[in-house]
């Protein structure tokens, strides 16, 4: 027996209660009563029992409900009603009986009622557990929960508070007032008389900055004594999701900062000649980003940087290559402030080498570069990296194959096929002359056969040399192969013609110092043909006349040089 409690029958004399229960109690009364009933005698023998008390007659016939028949002796002994539960054990689990005995007036019965209290209790425990759980996560919530009078003021708030504030500072407090934009919500939550759900605000916190919560709420009404309902305030609840739209906004920047750089490479890409990559680079960058203006460099020499393409408007960025100099290996994004301009530079770096730098810039009057473009810029430069070591790759493909690999002079396709047309083209425009030699070694073959080939490569050398301090600088030579050399001066006379060349046979006499013998002399025959674009001729037969040109002084003994005239004219010998 879990307890049990003595109640009293109202009365002096409890003989005539028991009287008046003995009279009342028949079969009738027991089939009739809603729960179980049994009439049991003083020992506890089952003396009826209506049909719902058949589970209970069987417990007790095995013994299995002592606490039964001791509550009945105990209730005949005091001759006092006496109530008291009883725990069963059943294959659902235990069933809570609450057990009434009321003994008779001569106290040889005991009339017992038990009444089901398993789903009362089990109610009473939810809802003892439900209130203390929603009081547990309400307390443990970083929730901000909430509820507001007909004015919207804050009447209730959660324990830990909202926004950075404590209850009490929440409480008799306008939720208009925390509303970063309340115009642009009609209407709010805290004045709401519907249901709203997941509303997303944005609030301002204690300490100044912003958060953005997803609100929902419940109107309350209560009713009036003429059953109308009037609406009282609003009960919601806000939960921050400042973090979860930030992650949102940054994941939206770095979807958009990708495709930005895939338009800027995609640009690069579509370039087949690597000279037009960083160009394109710089349209790109500049047009993705909506600045002002883009400049690469590449860095073509130990400590040089040079501009290697740029786009938009320059003026004004003077003192930015001497800036770019200074740039480091790392990414670093530096900004620089020149005249009118705010800047962004980074190096570009290959293999953990500077081999150039990327600037942008954008107007001083505009606001702070966002953390966006730090980031892209340092993306693009890490892809111009890539870039300029392709395009120096290139330009050494291309050197490769337009120069002569022991001299770095042009070699013969490049001089003939490339560097010879398009100054003929220019010149013809220009109406302007130029001269064209032929420059051919004299007994070269018995320096080698009497020194060796690595002392004929020192005689070539210093014929390479001679011949670069005899041009100018926009003068062009060639080693057409062997012994073979040719020059390209422009713009030059024949009067200036003839002194030059008397000039070049009168520096060859150095290279005696190489000859294979005193008899036969190392020197150099030149042919000389004359371009003028009046007579309109071509360039193949310019070519034929320079290289008969040095033949004729071949044949004429060598050591000295011919002009060739133009066609039809003697050829006429000069030393």
């Amino acid at each position: 027996m879990n307890d049990q409690t003595a109640a009293e029958v109202p009365g002096e004399n409890v003989n005539e209660s028991a009287n008046a229960t003995e009279g009342v109690v028949t079969d009738a009364v027991l089939e009739g009563y809603p729960g179980s009933a049994l009439k049991v005698s003083a020992t506890g023998d089952v003396l009826a029992a209506n049909a719902r008390a058949a589970g209970i007659v069987s417990l007790m016939n095995n013994g299995e409900l002592p606490e039964v028949i001791d509550l009945v002796k105990q209730s005949v002994a005091d001759a006092t009603m006496l109530a008291g539960t009883v725990s069963v054990p059943t294959d659902r689990g235990d069933i809570l009986l609450e057990i009434t005995a009321i003994p008779g007036a001569d106290g040889a019965e005991v009339v017992v009622l038990a009444r089901d209290l398993t789903m009362e209790r089990n109610l009473r425990s939810a809802l003892v557990e439900s209130r203390q759980r929603y009081k547990d996560l309400v307390e443990v919530s970083s929730d901000f929960y909430w509820e507001t009078d007909r004015e919207g003021r804050f009447v209730f708030v959660s324990p830990r508070g909202g926004l950075g504030y404590t209850t009490d500072e929440l409480i008799d407090c306008l939720g208009s007032e925390f509303v970063v934009d309340p115009e642009a919500f009609s209407p709010l939550p805290f004045l709401s008389e519907r249901p709203m759900e997941d509303v997303e605000m944005w609030f301002r916190t204690k300490d100044g900055e912003t958060s953005c919560m997803l609100v929902s709420c419940v109107p309350l009404f209560r009713e009036d004594d003429d059953d109308t309902r009037e609406w009282s305030g609003t009960r919601g609840v806000c939960r921050d999701v400042t973090e979860e739209r930030s992650s949102e906004a940054a994941l939206s920047r770095a979807r958009h900062r990708e495709q930005l750089l895939g338009y800027i490479v995609a640009s690069v890409r579509d370039e087949l000649d690597p000279q037009n990559m960083l160009t394109a680079a710089a349209t790109a960058t500049a047009r993705a980003l909506g600045i002002a203006g883009c400049r690469i460099y590449r860095q073509t020499e130990p400590d040089m940087v040079l501009v290697a393409a740029e786009y938009g408007n320059t003026e004004g960025l003077d003192d930015l290559d001497t800036a770019v100099h200074d740039l480091k290996v790392g990414n670093e994004v530096v900004p620089i402030d020149i005249g009118p301009w705010r800047v962004l530079a980074v190096a570009t770096q290959y293999r953990q080498t500077v081999n150039g730098a990327i600037t942008i810039w954008k107007s001083a009057k505009d606001k702070d570069w966002e953390d966006d473009h730090l980031i892209l810029i340092a993306d693009i430069a890490n892809q111009l990296g890539i870039a300029n070591e392709q395009v120096t790759n290139h330009e050494r493909i291309v050197a490769l194959s337009r120069t002569d690999s022991m001299t770095g002079l042009l070699n013969r396709r490049a001089f003939f096929e490339e560097e010879l047309p398009r100054r003929v083209a220019r010149l013809e425009r220009s109406r302007q002359s130029a001269a064209l030699f032929y420059v051919d070694m004299d007994n070269f073959k018995r320096v080698n056969d009497a020194h060796g080939h690595q002392v004929g490569d020192d005689a070539i050398m210093f014929l390479r040399d001679m011949l670069m301090d005899f041009s100018r600088p926009g003068d062009v030579i060639a080693r057409l192969g062997g012994d073979e050399f040719a020059m390209w001066l422009d713009g030059i006379s024949a009067d200036v013609t003839e002194s030059r060349a008397n000039d070049l046979i009168e520096k060859s006499r150095a290279m005696d110092q190489f000859s294979g013998d005193a008899d036969h002399p190392l020197g150099i025959s030149v042919g000389i043909a004359l371009f003028d674009p009046d007579t309109g001729e071509s360039l193949d037969d310019l070519v034929a006349r320079a290289d008969s040109a040095m033949y004729a002084i071949k044949n004429a003994g060598k050591g000295g040089y011919y002009m060739a005239p133009p066609a039809g004219e003697e050829t006429q010998e000069g030393e």
